[in-house]
């Protein structure tokens, strides 16, 4: 299942769904993929309800005021307006702001199972969702870390591509600087490309190499 526009929600939708059974009926693990901002805005509760829920075995269901309304005096809240920037949490909004230590802070929410690693380490990541599946009877966070690219323009030399055997497999994994040529050879569009080595670590046959 894909989720746009969520707002945060998916943790609260994969629980929802470990709840109903997904697991055994599909014989899948639910994965719940969220970003820091919505974590920090609205995703932070829910690996803390899950955690309760386990202790005393049952879905909690709290009652939540109506929408709109201020949660401890139950009025109206006065609607903010798109000019409106006291909202506004992201990296370009407080680019000088302290960056939220996020492993302590999963770990305070009940999570004993954390590690982090660096989103452009795929074999990293893979190991790391292979040990989170593993980990069925519990509560598996990975947080990806990497920097910003609307805050950090870093850009690194751009690989080359050598005796490509036109598979595809670079292609799949969506970077907007890789395309084909007219046989259907891999390219690298040196003007986007920001050398971050993802293509050569998804080609099974290395022909995708960048001098030291």
């Amino acid at each position: 299942m894909h989720l746009r526009d969520d707002m945060g929600a998916s943790f609260s939708m994969a629980h929802g769904m470990e709840l109903a059974g997904a697991p055994d009926r599909t014989g899948r693990p639910v994965i719940g993929v969220i970003g820091d901002s919505d974590l920090r805005a609205l995703g932070h509760h829910e690996p803390a309800r899950y955690r309760v829920q386990r202790w005393y075995g049952h879905a909690l269901h709290p009652r939540q005021p109506h929408h709109g309304h201020d949660r401890d005096t139950g009025q109206p809240r006065e609607r903010r307006h798109a000019h409106d920037s006291s909202h506004k949490i992201g990296p370009l909004d407080n680019p000088t702001g302290k960056a939220l230590d996020l492993v302590p802070l999963v770990r305070a929410l009940g999570v004993d199972d954390v590690e982090q690693v660096d989103a452009q380490d795929a074999k990293a990541i893979r190991a790391a969702l292979k040990s989170a599946v593993e980990n069925s009877d519990q509560l598996s966070v990975i947080i990806f870390k990497a920097p910003c690219r609307l805050v950090d323009r870093t850009r690194h030399p751009a690989p080359t591509i050598t005796d490509c055997r036109a598979c595809g497999t670079c292609i799949r994994i969506g970077c907007p600087a890789l395309g084909r040529d007219a046989d259907g050879r891999a390219v690298i569009d040196v003007n986007q490309c920001i050398g971050c080595d993802q293509c050569m670590q998804s080609c099974p046959f290395g022909c995708i190499t960048k001098e030291d």
